[in-house]
């Protein structure tokens, strides 16, 4: 007997798994913000050295802003005034004439910079002036965000599936993710120094990470065959809404620290609708805990208003699903202790590595296309949408792996496509890039429903664990990948397309999932594919 037989009893997709797929969907609506987060809060704003120095007492005070800046700011090549030097004293005679000014004497900013305000009120970089030798920074901060989430994907992982302590398990794993994420994101937000503060975000990165792994679970678990990619996409479409609503929510509050406390305060109702999420009984039964798993499955008869089925839920009925041996703890150790897990493993890490390089390479690129940020981030937020959209009604029609392997080679062209296309189309380039967007969206909706699909029941949660990992460590170094612009400008979007290229090959190696029962042994697996 298999779990699904149970749920065709007690209605695998009635009003028990929408109140599921509605909390989970409240709680992860502040990951994309956090996700994309780096782009408004370390953003660079125009400035230029505090020549407040070069007042002699004399012309200088008596000067205007913008003459003061032509007397005591060189010029770049392209006419705009230079943000890391300043003249080592008044030029007054360039009031008169510009022309022979490269061999005047300059100095890197001796007394700090001057911010121009006008489209943030605050960032990173204006607080602690993260910028010319220490412009890193800026992307490191990205980097040490998802460090943490990388290392908090593997420990929520493995303690969501560990069964030997109410300490631990999907639905208790949710909530110390919850309230923990929110804690050290708002503690950041109060940071008195960069260190403090990049601290803080490896922590909330660490935290955060387990609503995504978790909640994806427990909603996959929870619902039939039939419904599964509705589960898979809704869960992505509030990824979408929490994007579009970032990018507006950015333009109305630009000060850096309000703006994390703004995207982080959801959580607070995500923590208060958290009473009402039920375990996953498909893992209660895995490890044993049948009268648990009894009790939420009455729970779902009753509001899907099956309570005349009440009464085949015995533990009885239950003990013979299809399960390994029970009280045991599975580790990342069963990912590789058998030939066909060793494959499903490597396959799938190095797929999550290179399609989560692709998507946040294309995400974390919203500057350099010359328009505005905000829209920017608005039209890649909104292409998710019909990209999901069409996703939908393609998973059951094409498979998922057909979906994978086309939608990357797809988001592969449209990198390779901007490889070519010349700097000064920066409207056609935009455009490119956000159609690049929707497919690199289009497989990373499609890779979290194929990936929980694919790994047993006794190991899901290990298996997303490990997944998320790879995925994390591949938005790590895309920050430092876009760095690389100044080897070759190029050279970015290069890697990107190569990344892309490769996980849509290493997608063509994995079995289809379409119109099949999840895996619950590790058995299956080695049967299976």
């Amino acid at each position: 007997m298999r779990f699904e037989n149970i749920l065709a009893d007690i209605n695998g997709f009635g009003r028990f798994q929408i109140m599921i797929i509605v909390i989970s969907f409240i709680g992860r609506f502040t990951l994309p913000c956090h996700f994309m987060l780096n782009n408004f809060i370390a953003a660079v704003p125009p400035h230029h050295c505090d020549i407040g120095s070069l007042d002699d007492g004399g012309i200088f005070k008596n000067l205007s802003a913008e003459e003061r800046l032509v007397v005591g700011i060189p010029v770049q090549e392209d006419g705009t005034p230079s943000s890391c030097h300043m003249f080592t004293e008044p030029q007054y005679h360039l009031l008169l004439n510009y022309s022979n000014i490269t061999d005047l004497p300059t100095v890197p900013c001796q007394n700090g910079w001057v911010y121009d305000n006008t489209t943030f009120k605050s960032t990173l970089t204006s607080e602690w002036d993260l910028v010319c030798d220490r412009k890193g920074r800026n992307k490191a901060t990205a980097t040490i965000f998802f460090i943490g989430v990388m290392f908090g994907a593997v420990t929520f992982g493995s303690l969501s599936d560990r069964y030997h302590s109410y300490l631990f398990g999907r639905r208790i794993m949710l909530l110390v993710s919850y309230t923990s994420g929110m804690l050290f994101a708002v503690a950041s937000a109060f940071s008195s120094s960069y260190l403090m503060f990049a601290a803080l975000r490896f922590f909330t990165g660490f935290c955060i990470t387990g609503i995504v792994i978790v909640s994806s679970v427990l909603g996959v678990e929870w619902v039939d065959v039939e419904h599964r990619k509705m589960v898979g996409v809704v869960d992505s479409l509030s990824w979408t809404f929490g994007n579009t609503a970032f990018a507006a929510i950015a333009y109305f509050v630009t000060d850096w620290r309000w703006l994390i406390v703004s995207v982080t305060s959801p959580l607070i109702l995500a923590i208060v609708t958290w009473r009402w999420m039920p375990e996953s009984a498909r893992w209660l039964i895995a490890n044993g805990k049948l009268e648990q798993a009894q009790m939420y499955l009455k729970k779902c008869a009753m509001m899907n208003r099956t309570e005349d089925l009440i009464h085949t839920l015995k533990t009885e009925t239950l003990s013979t699903i299809v399960t390994e041996k029970r009280d045991r703890n599975y580790s990342y150790l069963d990912l590789i202790r058998t030939p066909k897990m060793r494959k499903l493993a490597l396959c799938t890490g190095t797929l999550w590595f290179c399609v989560a390089t692709t998507f946040y390479g294309i995400s974390f690129n919203i500057t350099g296309f010359g328009l505005s940020i905000y829209l920017t981030q608005f039209t890649y937020a909104l292409i998710e949408l019909p990209a999901k959209i069409i996703v939908y009604y393609l998973l059951d029609k094409i498979g998922r792996r057909r979906i994978e392997v086309g939608s990357l080679l797809l988001a592969g062209i449209c990198l390779g496509v901007n490889i070519v296309l010349p700097k000064d189309m920066s409207v056609v380039r935009t455009v490119v890039a956000i159609i690049g967007k929707g497919f690199s969206s289009a497989s990373f909706t499609t890779l979290v429903l194929y990936s929980s699909e694919l790994y047993p029941t006794v190991v899901r949660q290990n298996g997303m664990g490990y997944n998320s990992f790879m995925a994390r460590l591949g938005v790590a170094v895309t920050p430092l990948i876009l760095l690389l612009d100044d080897v070759w400008k190029a050279l970015p979007q290069v890697i990107l397309c190569a990344a892309a290229v490769l996980g849509g090959i290493v997608a063509r190696m994995l079995s289809e999932t379409r119109n099949r029962s999840l895996p619950e042994t590790i058995e299956d697996v080695e049967q299976q594919w």
